[in-house]
């Protein structure tokens, strides 16, 4: 009975390390560029523009909150931001996503600006 017990509690000891790993994985922390590469790419580069603006550009001209708000509601601050129209979607991004965009976004801004 003893020997029951205690590979029953190995089992579980097993089962609740998987259980966290896999956890761990499916949370798993982006970087911003993992971030610009699942979401921005497509129409935005680092330095030279694409279709939208370079990140260059942006971090010249934005803020912080200017940035997460066009991404995340992007036809509600063209107009505000000074453009004439915009094609972008907005994303559903995590506020840890935002932050790290953002701050990748700021890594390209101009020496002295």
């Amino acid at each position: 009975m003893n020997y029951i017990l205690k590979l029953f509690a190995a089992t579980v000891a097993v089962c609740l390390t998987v259980m966290v790993a896999q956890a761990k994985e499916s949370k798993k922390i982006f970087t911003g560029k993992q971030v610009f590469e699942k979401y921005c790419w497509g129409c935005h580069h680092q330095t030279s523009v694409a279709f939208g603006p370079s990140f260059e550009q942006i971090a010249n001209k934005r803020t912080a909150g200017e940035i997460q708000g066009h991404i995340t509601s992007p036809q509600s601050m063209y107009k505000q931001l000074g453009h004439k129209r915009s094609v972008m979607p907005a994303f559903k991004l995590s506020q840890n996503e935002l932050d790290l965009i953002t701050e990748y976004i700021f890594s390209f801004k101009s020496k002295g600006k």
